[in-house]
């Protein structure tokens, strides 16, 4: 028979006299010669009767060719496949045209199973028809029984695996997973169908670098066991401390054909060991409570992904203090600190801690947690656990929180893991209790809490060096009660105690942070006061004297107590504590001496400044009250048109004596002794007065900049006073402009971010005076609702002189106009600063180059020269 093939690779008959016929036969008989060799071959009528079979085909059946040619397909397979309809398609597609390829069971002449790997090509002649099938195989029944065998010890393996609560994986020699048991899904959440074809350390264990995970799988080829600690991931995130052993199983060759991986969790005794063995090195290193309570929750966030743990410590009044909280918005601890806590809502009340209490709360649904609701959906989350954390008293001090953004109630882990951060935090806030108990025996008064005279050297000292250090002033007051003794004598010491007692709470009201207050003995006080100077000094002494002289009732009898006080400066008088005190004292006798419930500085010359600074007080009330104060105007210029931009208002005091008080100096002190209300209310009004004035008389003036204290924005009242200011006027809220300096930045009063944006929501435009000058914060800068920027006349001054002055003027410029804002130069006094600032692209100037501040009617005369 003449074999060709066509385009299609599908063997053709082609007549026998036909060239191309003959040398494809040629081929054909070649190639099947050298496949011969290797591969059983053999050649059935489209019927299945074999028509030839080679050697190794002859072989693996156990048959001669005379035994088996013309005999049907159906002597080489199982009886039952050759009757049934698979066997009969098979042959029908075959007849088709259509090839088959496939791993094949057959049978041997004595009945033995043979497994093929086969491919049944059609032979067609020129009219594609099919003549013969060409059979092509190899044995492969060797690898089918190992593979089996295979199987069915992983079938074995498989059946011991699911029976322990072990996490059990199988790999292939590529290291990928074939098999886990159902203690590996039930500890990592995945099937088999979610973790085959992965390899264990880069689906559990991402953090373990690839170059690591080819060292291990390098490891296990040389048939080395793997045995390590490690922290695995489940499919959720939940992670997991495990022990894993990994073996590998080898062939008779060696070669690695399998691993065999047993997980065990650990979590439980690891985390113990982990985190007592980090949080009691913590409180034996004398960390703090906030510094032990952070270590906590970070190993527990990292224990438990999704959930955000926190520590918090209550107050007597059962206040909520955080301490640590790492995965919590600090928007949501500023809501939480400060939120007073009904014990009993989540402790038990007979005082003795067990492992079922606490609290988890459904903030949707408890409505005795209402105030947490919005601030913690906020944030994600929609129940939390609180447990107490109790005192060897059995006293709650604090809790342990854990927030869960699922409302699903805690397992058993997360019990255990509560546990042991309980425990942990008792310790630390026990330790820092004991420490604190300690500390106040040796470095507080028992009687009022207020620190000793041992503490008192130790912070003033550093106090003193701080200020050494940045050359500022610090005051040291020396305070004596008045006619104590007396009421020791008449009333008893407990009365006395009880007066004591009074004095030293009335001296922490509205001290700083910075401040120190102490008791010395007796019935002597001490006031160390940084960055303070003499004026200031004696600001604080006078407020003192008001609250100390506050009615005091002890037992049936009301007392109004008084105490002389001395004051020495640091560093005039003193560079060491001693020598401060030392002079603080006999200034206090100074003033006892003079007269009873006074005080006086240790330099003659500062008492006759403190006596001077209450005149000018006195003088700077009366100049209110008597309508003495006057206003100046200074204009702005549009330096495009030329034409007027607007007017700021200036305060001036022309004393009768003394004669020009400048600015500088009566507004610190109208801020200082609470004038500045009242005088920023009379600019206000007069100004608006002035505005309406000339719009009444024609004239063009765009819009009034007032400048505003920051203390006056402390004041909530102040937008309904500027709305009713501008509508009893006639003018709109555009027309004002109120200038801030920077120093409402930061000003932390509740009022005031409410105050300003009450004067936005109004209409008033609101401007930055001086920027660059002061806290310059661009966070800040971008959150103020504000509508101008004016750049400090400082940096103009230096505009030709300074190189850095240039630069410095174009990025505020620069920062104005991205953000929108009209920017004004201020102090603009030469015609070399206006042309530089113009080519900068500032629009608005304002200095002495373009006018000097002026009355109301020089100011009309100027405006009319304008274009």
């Amino acid at each position: 028979m003449n074999l060709a093939t066509t385009a299609q690779d599908v063997p053709v008959v082609r007549p026998a006299n036909d060239p191309i016929a003959s040398r494809h036969l040629a081929e054909r008989n070649a190639i099947i010669r050298t496949l011969g060799h290797v591969k059983a071959i053999a050649e059935f009528s489209p019927d299945g009767k074999l028509l030839y079979a080679n050697p190794l085909f002859l072989d693996i059946f156990g048959y001669a060719l005379e035994q088996v040619q013309g005999v049907r397909h159906t002597i080489f397979c199982d009886p039952a496949h050759a009757a049934s309809p698979a066997y009969a398609l098979f042959w029908q597609r075959l007849r088709d045209g259509q090839a088959y390829a496939d791993i094949c069971e057959r049978r041997t002449r004595d009945g033995a199973k043979r497994w093929l790997e086969a491919t049944y090509a059609p032979i067609l002649d020129a009219d594609r028809n099919v003549v013969s099938i060409f059979k092509m195989a190899s044995d492969v029944t060797e690898r089918i029984e190992r593979e089996r065998r295979a199987q069915e010890e992983t079938r074995r393996l498989s059946l011991v695996a699911d029976a322990t609560d072990n996490a059990v994986l199988i790999t292939d020699a590529d290291w990928r997973i074939a098999y886990v048991n159902n203690g590996f899904t039930r500890m990592f959440g995945m099937t088999l169908r979610e973790a085959g074809g992965h390899v264990p350390p880069g689906l559990l264990a991402p953090q373990i670098p690839q170059r690591e995970i080819l060292a291990l799988h390098a490891g296990l080829k040389a048939g080395v066991p793997i045995r390590r600690q490690e922290l695995l991931r489940g499919h959720h995130g939940e992670r997991y401390w495990c022990s894993i052993a990994t073996n590998p199983v080898m062939d008779e060759e060696g070669q690695l054909i399998n691993t065999v991986s047993v997980i065990t969790d650990i979590t439980e005794s690891k985390m113990h060991q982990v985190m007592q063995h980090r949080v009691l090195e913590a409180i034996a290193a004398e960390r703090s409570i906030s510094d032990v309570a952070t270590m906590v929750c970070e190993q527990v966030d990292k224990i438990l992904p999704g959930t955000a743990s926190c520590v918090v410590r209550f107050d007597l009044s059962g206040r909520i203090n955080p301490l640590a909280a790492p995965q919590l918005p600090s928007a949501y601890l500023a809501h939480l600190s400060g939120q007073v806590l009904k014990l009993d809502m989540i402790a038990s009340r007979d005082a003795r801690p067990s492992a079922e209490e606490g609290a988890f709360i459904d903030i949707a649904t408890d409505a005795r947690w209402a105030s947490f609701k919005d601030p913690l959906t906020a944030v994600g989350y929609r129940a939390f656990w609180a447990v107490p954390i109790r005192t060897v008293q059995g006293i709650v001090a604090g809790a342990v929180i854990f927030h869960y953004a699922e409302c699903k109630p805690p397992d058993g882990f997360h019990r255990k893991l509560m546990a042991a951060c309980v425990h942990l935090c008792a310790l630390a806030l026990e330790r820092e209790r004991s420490k604190a108990r300690i500390h106040r025996l040796a470095f507080y008064d028992a009687l009022t809490g207020l620190p000793n005279r041992s503490l008192l050297h130790a912070k003033a000292e550093q106090a003193l060096a701080t200020s050494a250090r940045n050359a500022t002033p610090a005051a040291v007051v020396f305070i004596d009660l008045d006619r104590f003794k007396h009421v020791n004598d008449s009333l008893g010491h407990p009365a006395g105690d009880q007066l004591l007692k009074t004095v030293a709470a009335r001296l922490m009201q509205g001290r700083r942070t910075a401040d120190i207050v102490c008791r010395l003995s007796g019935d002597e006080f001490v006031l160390v006061l940084p960055v303070c100077d003499a004026r200031r000094a004696a600001d604080v002494v006078e407020r003192l004297q008001g609250v100390l002289h506050e009615p005091v009732e002890l037992g049936s009898a009301t007392i109004r107590p008084t105490a002389s006080f001395g004051v020495a400066m640091f560093p005039a008088d003193g560079s060491s504590i001693d020598a401060l005190l030392q002079r603080a004292d006999m200034a206090m006798y100074q003033a006892k001496g003079e007269a009873r419930g006074s005080f006086a500085f240790f330099s003659s010359e500062l008492n006759a400044i403190a006596q001077e600074r209450l005149l000018l007080e006195a003088d700077l009330a009366q100049a209110l009250r008597e309508g003495a104060l006057r206003l100046a105007y200074q204009p702005q210029l549009d330096l495009a048109t030329q034409g007027l931009h607007g007017v700021e208002v200036l305060s001036r005091w022309q004393h009768p004596v003394r004669g020009n008080v400048p600015p500088a100096s009566f507004i610190p002190l109208a801020e200082e002794c609470g004038l500045i209300g009242e005088l920023s209310h009379w600019v206000l009004r007069t100004a608006c007065a002035q505005l309406a004035a000339w719009r009444l008389r024609g004239m063009r003036v765009p819009s009034i900049s007032v400048n505003l204290s920051p203390l006056t924005l402390h004041d909530a009242d102040l937008p309904r006073l500027v709305e009713e200011t501008l509508r009893s006027h006639g003018l709109r809220p555009a027309d004002l402009i109120i200038e801030v300096t920077e120093g409402v930045m930061l000003d932390k009063h509740a009022d005031t971010m409410q105050t300003i944006h009450a004067l936005q929501a109004l209409g008033v435009r609101l401007s930055m005076d001086d920027f660059g000058t002061g806290y310059s914060s661009l966070n800040y800068l971008h959150r103020l609702p504000i509508t101008e920027l004016k750049i400090d006349r400082s940096f103009v001054a230096d505009l030709g002189t300074r190189d850095s002055a240039l630069p410095l003027c174009n990025a505020v410029l620069q920062i104005g106009i991205s953000l929108g804002l009209t920017v004004v130069a201020e102090g603009v006094e030469t015609q070399a600063q206006c042309r530089l600032l113009a080519e900068l692209g500032c629009r608005v100037a304002q200095g002495y180059l373009i006018a000097r501040p002026m009355d109301a009617c020089a100011f009309e005369v100027w405006a009319a020269g304008l274009p």
